[in-house]
């Protein structure tokens, strides 16, 4: 792997990406927890988290499974990925796992860690840059349709 390293406009350094596996459902539940744990900074922002389109898991309980063995393969519709990014210190990735197992709906929730290298700006001013999106057409969110507001906010 890299080391950590920086250009002009960007530091790289070294990260842990957290992943979980969830029904659409168990999302703010879990993001609480876990922003309970650490903010999720990045830059001037906090709550930092990338969620997934919904797919279908696919999965077959067998004996010891909380649904009991079954023959036929279930297939789940509405589960999503979550992705995050956390200081690489063992301690903190085990409660956070610890939280995301706990506040999880499921008796095997899939989390995974890597480690991974990522990028924080190094705040040059960039207000005249003609790519950044108050340059060009604006805040999305403006024109967006209005969203049910996030508790876990």
């Amino acid at each position: 792997m890299l080391n950590a390293f920086a250009t002009r406009s960007v530091t790289l350094q070294s990260m842990l990406l957290v992943t979980f596996q969830a029904p659409m459902e168990d999302v703010d539940r879990i993001m609480a927890e876990v922003t309970a744990i650490i903010p999720l900074v990045m830059g001037k922002y906090d709550s930092n988290s990338y969620q997934t389109a919904e797919g279908v898991e696919r999965y077959r309980p067998l004996q010891g499974a909380a649904a009991g063995p079954e023959t036929d393969l279930r297939k789940r519709p509405g589960v999503v990925e979550i992705f995050f990014e956390i200081p690489e210190d063992q301690q903190l990735a085990e409660k956070v796992v610890e939280a995301i197992f706990l506040t999880h709906s499921y008796q095997e929730p899939v989390i995974r860690l890597q480690s991974i290298l990522s990028s924080r700006s190094n705040g040059l001013d960039d207000s005249e840059n003609p790519n950044r999106w108050w340059n060009t057409t604006g805040d999305w969110k403006k024109n967006a349709e209005p969203v049910a507001s996030d508790s876990a906010s």
